[in-house]
């Protein structure tokens, strides 16, 4: 926690607490059903029943843990959306790993390019002294 957070009181939401239950089928991953609740734990019927589905995924790095939103009216229907809501969230994670990768790349510093080395000193945006001579890899 940083210094400033630190300083920041931590107090929980009184009209924004969920009771919350984990089902599972022990193979595919699980469901939480958060109930919403009052400061006495009594169910609060002006909110709705959240239900969010946890799973993983195996990559070539291990597994990637996902958890996402399902619409839902009751644990049934939790159930049957299941399957295309870890799906989307599947895409919706791969699309960002995209994303960052792209921005990974598009900030990489290319030897033998003038790009970034125009500082003080001669230095790159970075506070690294350019590379000596040119390399030999090249992106394009």
């Amino acid at each position: 926690m940083a210094a400033d957070e630190a300083s920041t009181e931590l107090k929980m939401d009184l009209e924004g607490l969920y009771l919350e239950e984990v089902f599972t089928d022990r193979r595919v991953g699980s469901i939480l059903r958060l109930t919403p609740v009052d400061g006495e734990g009594r169910p609060d019927p002006n909110r709705d029943t959240i239900y969010v589905g946890q799973t993983q995924v195996l990559t070539p790095a291990g597994p990637l843990p996902l958890s996402f939103e399902i619409e839902a009216k009751s644990l049934a229907e939790a159930a049957q959306a299941f399957g295309d809501a870890a799906r989307k969230a599947v895409e919706d994670t791969m699309e960002k790993l995209q994303e960052l990768r792209r921005e990974a790349a598009s900030s990489l510093i290319v030897p033998g390019s003038s790009a970034g080395f125009g500082g003080p000193e001669g230095l790159t945006g970075s506070g690294f002294p350019p590379p000596p001579g040119g390399g030999k890899i090249q992106l394009r």
